[in-house]
């Protein structure tokens, strides 16, 4: 650390539409997997926070829910999670797909953003799908809508201008305490994380009527005297018991198949051997049902 009396400390919340790559730039950011990533829309559910720590400063960046217009309750706490953490932060990343114009979701957010003080940043991300010269005709379209502090052009994916942006939001945030030891890399406990991880795999290999219907929940997760191996347990709720038999597969292939990849990404994130074992509970309408939604992490101080 350089000066201490100058170190710099804040909160950054990364907002957007569903699927314009706003858990890939945190994972970058963070240089690991804390935030699951998926091509299907609105899979990010809570605000998950990731901290980078270098000597200057510390930025706890607010990863949310893609903001859209929610059909049940999960999608009214989604909405509510993303839109108020607006004024509770040092600055505002509002992230955009460069391969997508402005359109009526952009409008919306962009809405929501005159209400607020904080400086805001329009962050263009998947620059590597477009031509360059592209890029202006964009700044110049999103200009026309909101008066932004900054507008950084970046690829979450390859990393391309991420250094940039850090230097920029360096630049805004106040001076203030290191809130989290250096090497803490979220707020989240590593039970949430593993459940997390979990959802990805069933996302990834799941059609289209299962994605928004699940819920993982981490019954238990303990070391046992054996080596150094962490023995988790795991269910994954599906509101119909069609979408169970889809989870579970012929002969339990699908839900052997998920656990395999997620033990994967498990083993990284704990650095020890992992076994994994998965049930799948039936819990009809449970996105509709306040008591489930508690029950499954989706608390209502988190409005």
């Amino acid at each position: 650390m350089t000066n201490k009396d100058q170190y710099k400390s804040g909160f950054i919340s990364i907002i957007g539409r569903p699927n314009v790559g706003k858990s890939t730039l945190l994972n970058n950011v963070i240089g690991q997997k804390i935030a699951i990533m998926s091509d299907k829309a609105q899979t990010t559910r809570n605000k998950i926070q990731g901290v980078y720590t270098d000597d200057n400063a510390q930025m706890v960046f607010i990863d949310t829910p893609g903001i859209h217009k929610p059909k049940h309750k999960l999608g009214d706490f989604m909405m509510k999670t993303a839109l108020n953490t607006l004024n509770e932060v040092d600055v505002v990343l509002f992230v955009v797909n460069a391969t997508e114009g402005f359109g009526k979701g952009e409008e919306f957010i962009v809405e929501r953003l005159a209400n607020i003080n904080n400086p805001v940043f329009l962050v263009i991300n998947k620059i590597d799908q477009i031509h360059p010269d592209k890029i202006l005709s964009i700044i110049d379209d999103y200009k026309g809508h909101y008066d932004f502090a900054e507008i950084i052009p970046i690829s979450a994916l390859q990393g391309n201008n991420v250094n940039t942006l850090l230097t920029q939001i360096q630049k805004y945030i106040p001076e203030g305490p290191q809130y989290y030891p250096a090497d803490q890399v979220t707020d989240h406990p590593e039970r949430f994380i593993v459940a997390e991880l979990i959802r990805e795999k069933v996302l990834h290999m799941t059609r289209e009527e299962i994605p928004h219907s699940i819920a993982v929940v981490t019954d238990s997760m303990e070391k046992r005297d054996t080596g150094n191996a962490v023995y988790i347990q795991a269910t994954i709720i599906v509101e119909r018991s069609s979408q169970k038999g889809i989870i579970i597969g012929k002969q339990g292939s699908m839900l052997k198949e998920v656990g395999k990849r997620a033990r994967h990404d498990i083993e990284k994130l704990l650095g020890s051997k992992v076994f994994l074992e998965l049930w799948v509970k039936v819990q009809k309408d449970w996105r509709n049902k306040m008591i489930h939604l508690r029950d499954y992490g989706f608390n209502e101080q988190d409005y």
